[in-house]
């Protein structure tokens, strides 16, 4: 995990993923991998940051969202795509 983030009673997991020229979409991957440590965990939420490092790609504020996700094992996701 990229993130462990902890105040209180409150536990926050990230994970921040790449994408990059001729490699695929890292979202399966990183949904896969988030899945494992939220278990981990114990959590039922978590996100998954994808940096979009492709060539040619629009403005970071032009391309920046986020969108809700789940992992394999029906975890909630937050997906911030940037």
């Amino acid at each position: 995990m990229d993130l462990c983030l902890r105040y209180g009673a409150t536990t926050v997991a990230m994970e921040l993923k790449t994408w990059r020229d001729s490699r695929p979409d890292p979202l399966t991957e990183g949904l896969s991998q988030l899945d494992r440590y939220l278990s981990g965990l114990g959590l039922e939420t978590g996100w998954l940051v994808i940096f979009d490092q492709r060539s040619n790609q629009p403005p970071i504020e032009d391309r920046t969202y986020s969108e809700a996700g789940t992992t394999p094992q029906g975890r909630a996701v937050t997906v911030i795509r940037a």
